[in-house]
């Protein structure tokens, strides 16, 4: 299991996007690609009685037993021990898209322009500096917060 994880705070999302904004310039990704999802919700009416949306911000869930890590035919995709980020070397990936047929959240992606598959790895880079994923980081209304392990 994961030792962190992205936390959302439903009442302070704005459904900006600057979550997936920072992640997309950090990744260098092209345009139209994201490795990060908001979905809204709504309208709706709220318990006040005005109209309301809510947001989910969904990533990598860093599964225990990752579908994607399996399906690897070259070991780019790795599940690391000592902390559950799942992360995928780009050198080592052969865009064969099994990654993104097995995931059932539908995290890797496969970018045309690369001919490689890109996901979610918590920004793990970063995570290893001690810093947070360029998301919760850019989160213009702080509605994200990375969770660490308790010390």
């Amino acid at each position: 299991m994961s030792l962190y994880r992205i936390a959302l705070n439903p009442n302070r999302c704005i459904g900006c996007k600057s979550c997936l904004v920072h992640c997309n310039i950090k990744n260098a990704l092209p345009p139209g690609i994201s490795l990060n999802r908001i979905k809204a919700l709504g309208p709706f009416t709220g318990p006040d009685g005005r109209p309301r949306m809510e947001f989910v911000y969904q990533n990598c869930m860093q599964c225990d037993d990752p579908f994607c890590v399996k399906v690897c035919p070259s070991g780019a995709l790795t599940k690391r021990d000592n902390d559950g980020l799942v992360w995928l070397d780009l050198d080592t990936c052969i865009g064969c898209k099994r990654c993104t047929e097995a995931c059932p959240w539908d995290v890797p992606v496969f970018i045309e322009a690369w001919d490689k598959v890109k996901k979610c790895d918590y920004c793990i880079d970063r995570v290893d500096q001690g810093l947070d994923p360029a998301c919760v980081t850019g989160c213009t209304a702080k509605a994200l917060t990375f969770v660490r392990p308790a010390k």
